[in-house]
């Protein structure tokens, strides 16, 4: 039959394409059955005119159930992402002509399946292939029917939620954009006495506030009034969209609000005291919004002492509070998959830039309780101590009423104090003392939310407990504390389990060295915990072992402690099958005790080595051949291992050399170098370069390949994409190319040209780029000058400032031996840049290599007489004082 004449269905066709998805929804029909329908179903996709029978289904099979026509839309919305652009267009426009008319339809949820397909079809082929669409809505806009104005707004939301922009852009054959004709409309029915259509028109120009098109712009007024008309509207969900309005005003045009600004921050204060939770959360989110879009705080000022309270209060745990239920949970209950939070380790890297944990969160639901005490904490760091006279004297009562059943009030405000502890520090600084002295007991009270929320808090304050170290009454309160979080990482509660751990986690960072007379009690209640722990707190057992060795460093490398430390991991190690993922925080456990430990580690060292190489090898396999490898690919796997190997490279130093021998981990870490997945080889060039440092001779038989393709990560267009492989990879060939030598040669001129355009465009790229660059330049030019110094007078001003900015350590001695090295090879090729020069010796604070401090003196006396008295007077006396002070010592 033509594709060209009206389309029938035929009664076959109908009634056993009908009879399969009355099968499918079936609750009688196994899964198996279930598998073998969907692959009837499949087969029947192959007919050109399947997704006409699904849209006569869903459009006129009136006889038949709703379920069965609903499941008919579905299946076609999910046909037509694949199908339609190869869809014969007879077919195309029957599928849309019989949709049109099921805007009006008699139930609701034939009205919403159509307009699910609606916007899938406008995605699919834009407005103007579609020219009817527009008319229908309208039409039923204008109807004054319910059905019809509802089925039409929900497409409408729809299209505006999942592609808003469409609707903001010329259309050949309209006069105008299609929002245009459309908004008028939208806020009539801000006054429509059905809710549904109140609601469905609001968050479709809410989805506009991003875009904020010209239309929407010149109606702002009208929008602002149909708002305020909204605010109090009986429907929470139309009340809970008004807030998120004002939300997203204040965030991205708060210029609009500015002449309301006093009538919104009263209705939000309103607001967020809303019998339903979650309008009060849309509201609370004001407050965080407000600030940081960086607005003047003395339009807020006024209302502190009434919203502070608020918040408070909306800091106590509901008692539907899901923690409130799963606070009853002790740890002898085994823990359930979906609890455990996926986790993402952090590729390696080598660089100054620090990295901001964001650890403080306490629990993972967004909730009202939460979002207020995010408030408390943004309002104390834009407020400071001002909050104080409303804010502590309804803390101070909540913490001393007493009795049972106000344990949650007590909670709550021992949360408050932690929210403020970092913007009101200096209001309660002189209090610090007796607030930790308060809160030490707290950590034994008989409610696990109380003895949570208590370790939270207290690892808030952890630097000032640590400040007062110096003497014995701080000493004690210190001691008292750790010993404290050292009772609750023991304690038989989840909860405070996991609190626990994690506050000592923060007291370990800023603790460091001082833990090392307590080791051995803390040893053996991480691995009391380690032994009792489920899955999800094992994890944080991990990280506080982890932060703990990172924290003590070589004090751990004490047989006493290792005994404690190293047999119940290594069990767990053996325990664990290469693809189990609770692998992966006891690699990341165990790289940073290999660092701490050093050489110590050497009699752990070979099965763990080993270890690494087989995951690499079996997870490289997985990727081409999952079924010979017998494990699923995971690139996470790679990169934790790698990171290990790094770890044992640092710690066993050139003592890893035996191991290596003994291995293929060279050809492996050649072809993670050129592995697709960004964070695979940004773990390999920093194992690549750790590897140059101890024990480059078993990189000799394969260094071209690998000079070669780090220096293609420095030639990428989209380099700030990938700007922490390039870093990394920058590093590994200054590495290589000390220890080598000469062999660096053939890629000096490739790496140059990449690293010069990296210093001369510095803005906008990474500090710790630009250190590697600066350095694996200098590093070059030490090794191959003769290369290198013809082009200096290039980059050696962009050079010189960049390496004036770096700390004093090694690797900056490298490459100013290799800047003394190009000044012999071509001493002009500097004086253009001489003052620039000058001020980057002078960044040394101390140069710890005689042979270099030679070396300098040597490059500043030949200058002075290479220019003459005259000349090199006029060259110094253009520098600052410091940088002359630096000089200084050279006699010059």
């Amino acid at each position: 039959m033509a594709a060209s004449a009206q389309w029938q269905p035929k009664e076959e066709g109908f009634t056993e394409i009908c009879g399969l998805l009355e099968q499918q929804i079936s609750h009688s029909s196994s899964s198996a059955d279930k598998s073998q329908i969907w692959q009837q179903l499949q087969h029947y996709s192959q007919f050109p005119d399947f997704n006409n029978y699904l849209a006569f289904i869903l459009a006129r099979a009136e006889g038949k159930p709703v379920e069965v026509r609903q499941a008919a839309g579905l299946l076609l919305k999910n046909n037509l992402r694949n199908a339609y652009k190869s869809m014969v267009p007879a077919y195309q426009q029957y599928i849309k002509t019989e949709l049109l008319p099921c805007l009006g339809a008699a139930d609701k949820n034939i009205r919403s399946t159509v307009g699910t397909i609606i916007s899938a079809l406008v995605q699919l082929g834009g407005i103007l292939g579609w020219p009817e669409l527009l008319q229908a809505l309208v039409s039923c806009f204008d109807s004054n029917d319910f059905n019809h104005m509802e089925g039409a707004m929900d497409a409408l939301s729809k299209i505006c939620e999942d592609i808003p922009q469409i609707l903001d852009s010329d259309v050949p054959g309209l006069s105008e954009r299609p929002i245009n004709i459309l908004l008028p409309r939208l806020f009539q029915f801000f006054q429509s006495p059905h809710s549904s259509l109140r609601k469905l028109s609001l968050s479709s120009v809410n989805q506009y506030i991003m875009l904020m098109p010209a239309a929407l712009y010149g109606s702002m007024d009208q929008y602002l009034q149909g708002l305020f008309v909204l605010a109090n509207d009986p429907s929470s969900e139309v009340r809970k969209l008004v807030c998120s309005a004002f939300v997203q005003l204040i965030e991205v045009r708060p210029s609009f609000l500015e002449s309301h600004l006093r009538n919104v921050v009263e209705y939000m204060l309103q607001v967020n005291k809303d019998s339903d939770e979650e309008v009060a959360l849309e509201a609370c989110e004001f407050w965080s919004a407000y600030c940081e879009a960086q607005l003047p705080p003395e339009n807020l000022r006024e209302f502190l002492p009434r919203l502070i309270p608020v918040l408070l209060s909306n800091m106590v745990y509901a008692d539907d509070d899901e923690s409130v239920i799963d606070a009853e949970e002790d740890e002898s209950v085994p823990d359930r998959d979906q609890d455990i939070k996926p986790r993402f380790h952090a590729s390696r890297f080598h660089g100054s830039d620090d990295v901001e944990d964001d650890d403080d969160d306490i629990v993972n639901v967004w909730n009202l309780r939460k979002c207020s005490a995010a408030a408390l904490d943004i309002l104390s760091n834009v407020f400071g101590d001002e909050i104080f006279p409303t804010l502590m004297p309804i803390v101070q009562a909540n913490l001393s009423a007493s009795g049972d059943e106000a344990w949650k009030d007590r909670e709550a405000a021992v949360l408050a104090l932690g929210a403020i502890a970092e913007g009101c520090i200096i209001g309660l600084y002189p209090h610090l003392p007796e607030i930790v002295a308060f809160l030490i007991p707290l950590l034994d009270d008989k409610f696990p939310l109380i003895r949570s929320i208590s370790c939270w808090t207290l690892s808030r304050f952890s630097k000032f407990i640590v400040q007062g170290v110096g003497h014995q009454k701080g000493y004690e309160q210190f001691d008292k504390v750790l010993m404290g979080f050292l009772r609750r990482i023991l304690d038989t509660n989840k909860r405070v389990q996991e609190a626990a751990c994690s506050a000592f986690a923060t007291l370990e960072e800023e603790a460091a060295e001082l833990l090392a007379p307590r080791l051995e009690i803390i040893l053996q209640h991480l691995m009391c915990a380690f032994g009792k722990y489920q899955r999800r707190n094992l994890r944080i057992v991990y990280d506080a072992i982890g932060t703990l060795a990172d924290a003590v460093g070589g004090e751990l490398n004490q047989p006493a402690y290792l005994d404690i430390l190293m047999s119940p991991l290594i069990a767990k190690w053996q325990q664990l099958s290469n693809a189990d993922k609770d692998l992966f925080p006891l690699l990341e456990c165990f790289t940073s005790i290999s660092q701490a430990l050093g050489t110590g580690f050497s009699s752990f060292a070979e099965p763990v080595y080993q270890r690494c190489i087989n995951i690499i090898q079996t997870q490289l396999l997985a990727k081409v051949d999952p079924v010979s490898a017998g494990a699923q690919f995971d690139k996470e796997f790679i990169v934790c291992s790698l990171d290990l190997l790094s770890g044992l490279a640092e710690g066993l130093g050139s003592g890893i050399e035996s191991l290596v021998s003994k291995s293929n981990l060279t050809d492996l870490l050649l072809q993670c170098c050129m592995d697709d997945a960004p964070d695979v080889r940004q773990s390999a060039f920093a194992l690549l370069g750790d590897f140059a440092r101890v024990c480059h001779v078993h990189l000799r038989p394969r260094l071209s390949e690998f000079l070669d393709i780090a220096a293609k990560q420095l030639n990428t267009p989209k380099l700030k994409e990938t700007i922490s492989i390039a870093n990394n990879a920058c590093w590994a060939i200054g590495e290589l190319a000390v220890k080598v030598r000469q062999e660096i040669s053939p890629i000096v001129m490739q790496v140059m040209s990449c690293l010069v355009p990296i210093l001369q465009h510095s803005e906008g790229l990474n500090k710790s780029l630009i250190e590697n660059s600066a350095i694996t330049l200098g590093r070059l030019a030490w090794v191959c000058p003769e290369l290198v110094s013809p082009h200096m007078e290039h980059f050696m001003q962009s050079w010189c400032i960049a390496l004036s900015m770096i700390r004093d350590d090694i690797e900056k001695e490298d490459a100013f031996f290799g800047l003394c090295a190009m000044v012999r090879a071509n001493p002009s090729g500097a004086l253009s840049s001489l003052a620039f020069m000058l001020k980057a010796i002078a960044s040394w604070h101390e140069i710890r290599s005689e042979e270099l401090n030679n070396d300098i003196r040597q490059v500043l006396h030949g200058y002075k007489q290479m220019l003459g008295d005259g000349a090199w007077e006029q060259c110094m006396s253009t520098l600052d004082p410091p940088v002359k002070e630096g000089l200084s010592k050279y006699q010059i």
